[in-house]
C-alpha cells in the first residue's frame, strides 16, 4: 500500500486506487494486468467489496495496458463474491480493443460493462 494512501503498486507496473463516486466504490486500476500483478488486483477489489458490502463496486479499466485470462478471472469472481454479499460489481472501460475482449471471453455476459459511471 502506499504510504497514507489507499492505492496499492506490485513490484511490476501496476496500481490500484480506490475511492467513490456517488454511492458507488470505485478501484481504478492502472498498467499491465497479468500474471505477476492480479494479486494486487483481487485484494484491491476484495477490499472494496467488504468495506461496501451490498453495493455496487466499480473497477475501471481505463488505464489498463494489458489484461490477461488470470486477470479476467478475477474480475468475475470478484463479481461473484459481491453478488454473494448482496451487492454487484460493473466494469467501466472506453478502451475498444478491451471492450471487445469483454464480449469475446464472455465476460461481457456476466458482469455488465459500461462506458462511463453515473453517480
Amino acid at each position: 500500500m502506499t504510504p497514507g494512501g489507499r492505492g496499492y503498486r506490485a513490484a511490476v507496473d501496476l496500481f490500484c486506487r480506490r475511492t467513490v463516486v456517488g454511492d458507488v466504490a470505485v478501484v481504478m486500476v492502472s498498467g499491465e494486468l497479468d500474471l505477476a500483478s492480479v494479486g494486487v488486483l483481487r485484494d484491491a477489489l476484495l477490499k472494496a467489496i467488504t468495506e461496501h458490502r451490498g453495493a455496487t463496486v466499480a473497477v475501471d479499466l481505463d488505464g489498463v495496458t494489458a489484461l490477461d485470462d488470470t486477470a479476467l478471472g478475477i474480475v468475475l469472481g470478484s463479481a461473484a463474491r459481491s453478488r454473494e454479499q448482496g451487492g454487484d460489481l460493473v466494469v467501466v472501460c472506453t478502451s475498444p480493443r478491451l471492450v471487445e475482449r469483454f464480449e469475446l471471453s464472455g465476460l461481457a455476459r456476466a458482469v455488465r460493462v459500461l462506458d462511463r459511471l453515473t453517480p
